[in-house]
């Protein structure tokens, strides 16, 4: 069976429609809605932290768990304090939800994650219950990649609550 050229023709020009309009809708994918925290800036640049926050806290849980080291730059209870903000009512979203910080990206990205079987997944709004490294002022990425995760500043903090103990 032979096509005439027109025919061909026909099922190129159906093909490049076909192609234009599976592109389009590629490139028109919805992404996830990323609700924004309270402070200005995050402890490091917003990329940075998109592609390297699960290497981030997993660092700091091995610092806090096996040396008993404690330090608020890349805590999880740093996180949720800065990232989990109530609506407009003043109910904090469920983990789970779209509207929590940490389920927006990875319910859009099928990533399960185990942090909160343990770990609050809002901040305590009790008075009096902060934990000394939790500071009332955020804690800004200060423009330097190469800086190590666990500063002199966090050693010194740490010896002082270890003394007061």
């Amino acid at each position: 069976m032979r096509l005439s050229l027109a025919k061909k023709m026909t099922l190129a020009l159906i093909g490049l429609v076909l192609l234009a309009l599976s592109t389009a809708a590629i490139a028109e994918t919805p992404r996830p809605v990323v609700p924004k925290g309270k402070g200005e800036q995050c402890v490091a640049p917003t990329e940075d932290m998109r592609k390297n926050h699960m290497k981030y806290i997993k660092h700091q849980r091995d610092l806090t768990m096996h040396e008993g080291i404690r330090t608020k730059k890349f805590s999880l209870v740093e996180c949720i304090e800065c990232h989990v903000v109530p609506d407009e009512n003043g109910e904090f979203p469920q983990i789970g939800s779209d509207d929590h910080f940490c389920s927006s990206c990875h319910n859009y990205a099928s990533v399960d994650i185990d942090c909160f079987q343990c770990h609050a997944t809002k901040p305590d709004t009790r008075e009096g219950y902060r934990h000394s490294l939790n500071a009332k002022a955020p804690h800004h990425f200060t423009g330097n990649v190469e800086k190590e995760v666990l500063n002199q500043s966090d050693i010194e903090l740490v010896t002082a609550e270890t003394q007061q103990q």
